[in-house]
């Protein structure tokens, strides 16, 4: 599976200490985006200091004007306040869904803990709608634990 040959690639991103910590995220967001065909938009929101509210960091992608989500809002505020995975098979399904893209049909988040507390987030999203399977969801998991390392 493609998953196993882009964990070496991940950690050796996450581990270049030569670059920036966002440099390093850019890197990660561009290989997970190059190599899973159906990854169209991959980016990082991470907790805004002490508000209740998520700010954008590095993604790869379309544009997005989502730069700032509450908690409790759409699938990524969601994720901020459940700390759980969230897997969208069909976001026209969702009724708390912040459409960033009528081409978006899927979405997956997946929490970054430090210090078992939620500081962020991976988020996917996917022109095919279904996508995401387990397999999917654990070698994110993977990456948000290695990404939690450097923050």
């Amino acid at each position: 599976m493609i998953f196993e040959t882009l964990k070496p690639q991940t950690e050796a991103i996450l581990s270049n200490t030569k670059i920036s910590r966002d440099e390093r995220l850019m890197k990660v967001c561009e290989l997970l985006e190059a190599n899973v065909s159906y990854y169209n938009w991959v980016g990082f929101y991470f907790k805004n200091g002490d508000k209740n509210e998520l700010k954008l960091g590095p993604y790869v992608g379309e544009p997005t004007d989502h730069t700032i989500i509450p908690f409790g809002k759409g699938i990524c505020g969601q994720v901020a306040v459940s700390n759980e995975n969230f897997v969208v098979p069909d976001v026209a399904a969702q009724d708390n869904y912040i459409a960033c893209s009528i081409t978006v049909k899927a979405e997956i988040v997946i929490p970054i803990f430090v210090n078992g507390k939620n500081m962020g987030q991976i988020d996917i999203d996917s022109n095919t709608p279904d996508p995401f399977t387990e397999e999917d969801e654990r070698f994110l998991e993977f990456v948000c634990a290695k990404v939690a390392e450097i923050l």
